[in-house]
């Protein structure tokens, strides 16, 4: 029997599956994972794991330069939700969490007033800093899951639920090593390297 693998990115996934009054919960991720496994493409395999690759939140204060406001951003409601919702996501059964990091990297101005601004000059408030935050480690993560799901021939089939070209390289790499990748863009329209170098694309059937 074929066994597989899902592999989520969780910053992609929650995107499509949740909005900003309604985020992505565990029981939103529960109820993907299942769809997954009773799609007719994966019919007849066994399910090894879940992989879901994300960022801890943001635990530093940083003051901004405009009016010297510190902002503690691992109190914030967001910083909360995300720690609640890998939380819960740990205890789902065969769920493993792949945790990277949010890095700091100043403030910047929010395009919203850079597009209104009119003339050579721009009068800037606190309100239109905005923090210029970066995702560390969770790609690679994912890369080397893949990396490590095929060569130690743990799965014969890998479904990978993302839109993001940057992990073409790994897509190649499990081919070439005879594993089956499965893409899943949940509704994403991808570039067309992606469905060049996955064996299948297919989405979710919409929700009764």
């Amino acid at each position: 029997m074929l066994s597989y693998a899902i592999l989520i990115d969780g910053g992609f996934a929650k995107r499509k599956i949740g909005t900003a009054k309604a985020p992505a919960t565990a029981e939103s991720f529960r109820s993907l994972v299942a769809q997954l496994q009773q799609h007719e493409a994966l019919a007849g395999m066994r399910m090894h794991r879940v992989y879901y690759y994300d960022s801890m939140p943001l635990e530093t204060a940083h003051q901004k330069p405009l009016g010297g406001e510190l902002v503690e951003f691992g109190a914030s409601p967001t910083a909360a939700r995300a720690r609640n919702l890998f939380e819960q996501l740990a205890q789902l059964p065969f769920m493993a969490l792949r945790l990277g990091e949010l890095a700091f990297q100043g403030w910047e101005l929010s395009a919203k007033k850079l597009g209104n601004a009119v003339g050579p000059s721009v009068e800037v408030k606190p309100d239109d800093l905005r923090p210029q935050i970066t995702q560390k480690g969770v790609d690679m993560r994912i890369g080397m899951d893949i990396a490590a799901l095929t060569l130690k021939r743990q799965v014969q089939v890998i479904v990978l639920v993302t839109g993001d070209s940057d992990f073409v390289p790994a897509m190649k790499f499990a081919r070439r090593e005879g594993a089956h990748l499965y893409l899943c863009p949940l509704g994403q329209r991808v570039k067309p390297s992606m469905l060049e170098h996955s064996d299948l694309c297919f989405d979710l059937p919409p929700a009764n």
